[in-house]
């Protein structure tokens, strides 16, 4: 692990996200008395403030996102103290003199992009202009990075030409949700299940991500993304390769990183002509959500548009261990509920000794819950208490891990807190490298040209629905059903 750093310098301070996430995620941290003795955090951003400004600024932040059970005015207040501010506009190369006048990066400085990725050009040669991109400098970044493999890596040549690979931290903020980092210890810190985890005892897996939300201010990002650019892409393909990968030599970020992208090289293309039975595309149209009138798509949109805002597919990975298990893939907008999740069955007991008895045996389930609530739920048969006089009666019987109640005496932690102090400490195993990216890219755009080719057109389906019928369909044919 490299040093920790003394400066945090954040773009885009005064932005939503910084708001919600980054100053609550660094005022738990400093709570908790684990970011560095001395650390400084710079924020910048167009708007014209000073230090004073800001510090009430994100004073306001932490009052309205901070739990009330856990926010202390006088913690806030020291927090406060190592606030500080400089305006800046990056497309004014000027601006980053005074930056410089206000930042010493020799004892280590870590640089947190929360912009949009076309100013993140300008803003590294700023920097690089000015000399705030020495070799104790590491620059996270948030997403997009891209919207295509060429995009992409555009994008990722302009920082690899200020910063190389071993001081680039990319964001998917799910890799730091607990539940998602529990995989890799359910998988293996615990014998009973890698054993089972491959071809031989695993029916399918269906990951799906589910927001109850329409556009929400987004609009003129997410026409231009879609699903399978906003999540699949990357929330999606990342959860897939958590749960495919081998077992890594050790838990460090190259073994780990190393892994993951086998798995995403290894998914099988889905071209034009099996496209259609593989990808549904959905836009959703007028409905109700949660109780109320919910507009469609194209009326909170204002314009015609052909972005999907829902995707189901079948994917595959092409490998020794998962040969001939699908992967179904399901996200979308104004679904009935909102929920991430992890739905791995396995395969049916080869023989049911109970049959002649009149007992139906049913395959075991493992659903690792993501959010809103973090769980790990494994369905497994158990005998009705009974004298068995008319026949033996098995019945599916949960074993629930919450985490919340199995882990009641830890604080449930914002994901940024802990991406933000890995970057601060120079851990990078629980960021995406940039051949991880490119894989996820690699696939993703070749689904998105076979779709275009072949004319595959969003299908309308209903607010507050689980999709167009056609991903029923997707995994009927199977003989599976979504786990709703």
């Amino acid at each position: 692990m490299a040093d920790k750093v003394q400066t945090l310098l954040l773009f885009g301070a005064t932005g939503d996200l910084s708001h919600r996430m980054l100053l609550p995620s660094l005022y738990g941290l400093h709570a908790d008395g684990l970011l560095p003795d001395g650390l400084k955090i710079v924020g910048t951003a167009r708007s014209e403030l000073d230090d004073e400004g800001f510090r009430q600024s994100a004073l306001e932040a932490l009052k309205e996102h901070v739990p009330s059970d856990f926010y202390d005015e006088a913690k806030a207040a020291e927090f406060a103290k190592r606030l500080s501010y400089v305006t800046l506009d990056a497309s004014v190369p000027d601006h980053f003199d005074e930056l410089s006048k206000r930042i010493d990066c020799s004892q280590g400085l870590a640089i947190f992009l929360s912009t949009a990725p076309s100013l993140f050009e300008p803003i590294i040669d700023g920097l690089e202009r000015v000399g705030l991109t020495c070799d104790n400098v590491r620059l996270a970044l948030e997403k997009p990075l891209g919207s295509d493999l060429e995009s992409s890596r555009e994008i990722n040549d302009a920082v690899a030409k200020a910063f190389p690979e071993n001081r680039t931290f990319r964001i998917d903020h799910y890799l730091g949700k607990e539940t998602v980092q529990n995989l890799l210890a359910l998988r293996f810190a615990n014998s009973m299940f890698e054993p089972l985890w491959n071809s031989a005892h695993i029916d399918h897996v269906q990951i799906t991500v589910a927001e109850t939300v329409g556009l929400e201010g987004r609009a003129g990002y997410y026409d231009g993304a879609g699903a399978m650019r906003d999540m699949v892409q990357n929330h999606m393909l990342q959860l897939l390769a958590l749960v495919a990968m081998e077992p890594p030599t050790d838990f460090d970020a190259t073994a780990i990183r190393d892994e993951k992208v086998k798995v995403l090289r290894s998914l099988r293309k889905i071209g034009a002509s099996d496209v259609g039975n593989h990808v549904v595309t959905g836009q959703y149209g007028a409905g109700a959500s949660d109780g109320q009138p919910a507009k469609g798509y194209l009326e909170e949109l204002g314009k015609p548009s052909t972005t999907e805002t829902f995707v189901a597919l079948k994917a595959h990975v092409d490998n020794w261990r998962w040969a001939g298990v699908p992967f179904y893939l399901r996200t979308g907008k104004r679904m009935p509920t909102r929920k991430t999740e992890i739905y791995i069955q396995f395969k049916c007991v080869p023989f049911n000794i109970f049959s002649a008895r009149g007992a139906k045996t049913s395959p075991n389930k493992l659903v690792i819950s993501i959010q809103p609530d973090e769980d790990i739920r494994l369905m497994m048969m158990a005998k009705t208490p009974g004298l068995d006089r008319d026949g033996v009666r098995l019945r599916e019987m949960p074993l629930d891990v919450g985490m919340a109640n199995a882990f009641a005496d830890h604080r449930r932690r914002i994901a940024y807190e802990r991406l933000l102090l890995d970057l601060i400490e120079g851990n990078p195993t629980l960021f995406v490298r940039r051949d991880e990216v490119e894989a996820q890219w690699t696939w993703v755009d070749g689904i998105r040209a076979a779709w275009e080719e072949a004319g595959l057109a969003p299908r309308t389906y209903s607010a507050g629905s689980w999709g167009p019928s056609a991903a029923i369909a997707l995994t009927e044919r199977d003989g599976v059903s979504w786990h709703d």
